[in-house]
């Protein structure tokens, strides 16, 4: 089965077509795949020529493994300055394999990051006496932030910097948020409290690069002393420690 796997590899963009019959492609969390990755994100500076990470298989099934670099789009036709080695390898169970994501060279920014992502898509084996049997491929999407070797600062360091305001757009009151630093930065838990009383924002998701974003707070009304409070994911996939901002009011 790895054998003929690897035979229509030579083109990856036609291997979606091979696995038809075979399987049906699921994208999912990392907890939720037999394969486990070593961390929830990758991040590569890019004074160095290559990252690694491990992927591991607990399960007590033998498992294939595509793996590569795209971008937000989701394809296989944007070109990315990333080669990752192997590209297709075979994990038995209880087993490890370390994969390689190296660099190549690019013209990417050098005054903030750039976003990428890794992607694991577990193959598992087929068996030639079983009929009638789906089996699903789960891919393991992670990100993968480019750093340039001239940002000398750290996403901690410049969390401060981050601009919060209250602002009426489209007749509602909605949170802007404006990200004059280099970084990224996903956000694990956003608040805004009114009066005393908390509100959560669901799904806050992430903050690019010298970008605004806005966030309507539906039924919250505005009101006296009105704050934020925001936790992120750290480089490790850690949460950084809470900060409360009063916010600012725009127009």
């Amino acid at each position: 089965m790895f054998g003929s796997i690897k035979a229509f590899c030579h083109d990856r963009a036609a291997l979606p077509c091979a696995l038809t019959a075979l399987l049906l492609a699921v994208h999912a969390p990392a907890s939720h795949g037999a394969l486990t990755l070593s961390s929830t994100r990758v991040v590569f500076d890019s004074d160095k020529r290559s990252v690694s990470l491990v992927v591991a298989n607990p399960s007590d099934k033998t498992y294939a493994v595509q793996s590569w670099v795209n971008t937000s789009a989701d394809d296989t036709t944007t070109a990315v300055p990333f080669m990752v080695s192997p590209p297709l390898f075979r994990v038995n169970p209880g087993k490890e394999q370390q994969v390689q994501i190296n660099g190549l060279p690019n013209t990417l920014p050098k005054d903030r990051e750039s976003l990428f992502y890794f992607n694991a898509q577990e193959i598992p084996q087929v068996d030639g006496q079983q009929t009638n049997v789906l089996n699903i491929a789960i891919r393991t999407r992670i990100k993968l932030f480019y750093r340039p070797s001239e940002l000398k600062d750290t996403p901690a360091s410049r969390l401060k910097d981050l601009q919060w305001s209250l602002q009426t757009l489209g007749g509602k009151p909605s949170l802007v948020l404006n990200n004059p630093t280099p970084f990224h930065y996903t956000f694990y838990h956003l608040h805004v409290s009114v009066n005393g009383q908390s509100h959560r924002l669901e799904q806050p998701g992430m903050s690019e690069p010298l970008n605004r974003q806005t966030y309507a707070l539906g039924d919250i009304k505005p009101g006296a002393d009105m704050r934020v409070s925001f936790t992120t994911i750290n480089d490790y996939g850690g949460i950084t420690p809470l900060i409360e901002q009063p916010l600012q009011t725009g127009p």
